[in-house]
């Protein structure tokens, strides 16, 4: 018998592998497609390294300006730009792999189905069938793109970001359907390459989860680099025409909206994989957004445990690997890793986006005390020489505790890791502004930033902090 069946090999899934093995466990991870699930195979990592291509193609633009001439222009060479994506997919994928062998966990391929809390039946992708034993099972199995009934139509060029990924031409138009974060990411990559792109968003602003500062300046600059948003908009209808190109119908503020492209991407959001689970039978508690589950990640069945995407809420691929190193832990009894609320969240956009912590619109809503501060990268020495000025750094906090981190601008991605620390270490002002930063980095502006909420930032213009008692 098994101590721990994990049923997905995403980013959840083998990261409570590896952790119930390095805690004793006899493991097997059963996995339907690829190791690394969708996050190194469809998602976060090969969009990644669509993203660097879209940075690439933006440098060139700028290169004047660094005494670099490019006559004669430039090609983009779509067959280099996926052999690229894939080998970098590749060799994230057969580290998970290695790393697997390494803690001698069975990884076996095919699609499960859990017969009850101790015994898994796998049909395996050669054919046979096989029951698997087991003290306790994680489900990891992710989610896939939503497409709404209306939006479900037949055709080569409407596709979820599942298909977009593998684009065998540039288009040279493409309305996205959400402004979410794969919407935005996926318009920053085409829209780099030289597409038209229209961006339809029900709500009134695109990355509206955001606070709101971050998301309508990167609003007004994705507009003012030609990126075509319709807000408060709702599409009703896609009808493929004759000469292949697609019409857009929806509605915006009571008008008709109507758009003519060549290329449709579906990005309204993902659901949970639960199908073939058996959860009805199991008496496991599931509604369409996710299975429930406690602070362990332990369903109302002992032993089954569900983690990542399949529970619904935010999903993100690090937030996925935080549940599964929770699960292994509790399905081995073992102590408990903290189970706190601070995730952070980076979207790869130009300029980045990358926050943590409250929002000043949540932070109103709890009706908190709090002070807020921002460093604008213009006056940042780094981002200057780097001709990379586009942003700021946002901070928030409640008395002299720091709440709140959102970043928009160079490198926004990885800045974000600090404040990570600030708002989960729950680190107060002088923690900070104690801390020597070193100069030029982009770090300092949110070192700048901090000393903001007491007014006495040093490279930027002297004015008034704002506070609010919500």
């Amino acid at each position: 018998m098994k101590d721990v069946i994990v049923i997905g090999g995403g980013p959840g899934g083998y990261v409570a592998a590896i952790r119930a093995a390095q805690l004793g466990a006899d493991v097997t991870v059963i996995e339907k497609e690829n190791l690394g699930g969708t996050c190194l195979n469809k998602g976060c990592i090969p969009t990644k390294a669509l993203f660097k291509n879209a940075e690439m193609v933006h440098s060139i633009g700028t290169m004047k300006e660094f005494g670099v001439n490019l006559e004669g222009g430039f090609t983009i060479d779509i067959p280099q730009i996926h052999k690229r994506k894939e080998e970098v997919v590749f060799k994230l994928v057969d580290g998970v792999r290695r790393i697997l062998n390494s803690y001698d966990i069975e990884t076996v391929y095919g699609e499960a189905t859990i017969k009850d809390r101790n015994r898994v039946k796998v049909q395996k992708n050669d054919g046979e069938t096989i029951d698997v034993e087991t003290k306790n099972i994680i489900i990891a199995t992710g989610a896939t793109p939503f497409i709404p009934e209306n939006l479900r139509v037949d055709h080569p060029g409407i596709m979820t970001s599942d298909e977009i990924i593998n684009f065998d031409n540039i288009p040279k138009s493409l309305v996205i359907i959400g402004g979410g974060v794969i919407g935005m990411e996926f318009a920053n990559i085409f829209h780099a390459m030289g597409t038209e792109v229209h961006v339809v968003e029900h709500n009134e602003r695109i990355l509206h989860r955001l606070d709101s500062d971050l998301s309508k300046r990167l609003q007004a600059h994705v507009k003012k680099q030609g990126m075509k948003i319709h807000n408060n908009a709702l599409v009703k209808e896609l009808n493929p025409q004759e000469d292949g190109s697609i019409e857009v119908i929806g509605e915006r503020k009571g008008k008709e909206l109507k758009v003519d492209c060549e290329k449709v991407l579906v990005a309204v959001g993902r659901r949970p994989n639960l199908e073939g689970m058996n959860l009805e039978d199991l008496g496991v508690h599931h509604s369409p957004r996710g299975i429930e589950v406690n602070e362990n990640y332990e369903t109302n069945v002992e032993g089954i445990y569900a983690i990542g995407d399949v529970t619904g809420g935010i999903m993100l691929a690090h937030e996925a690997s935080h549940h599964g190193i929770i699960a292994a832990e509790a399905s081995m009894n073992k102590r408990i890793t903290h189970n706190g609320s601070t995730i952070p969240s980076a979207i790869f956009t130009s300029p980045e986006v990358a926050t943590v912590g409250l929002s000043e619109e949540e932070a109103k809503a709890k009706k908190m005390d709090y002070v807020t501060s921002k460093f604008m990268f213009g006056g940042n020495g780094k981002a200057l020489a780097m001709g990379d000025t586009q942003g700021f750094i946002k901070v928030i906090a409640n008395g002299d505790t720091i709440v709140g981190v959102h970043i928009m601008g160079l490198n926004a991605s990885d800045l974000i890791h600090e404040g990570v620390l600030a708002v989960s270490k729950g680190m107060r002002i002088d923690d900070i502004t104690g801390t020597v930063h070193a100069h030029p980095t982009m770090s300092e502006g949110f070192a700048e930033a901090v000393l903001g909420l007491k007014g006495v930032s040093i490279h930027a213009l002297a004015s008034k902090k704002k506070k609010s008692k919500g």
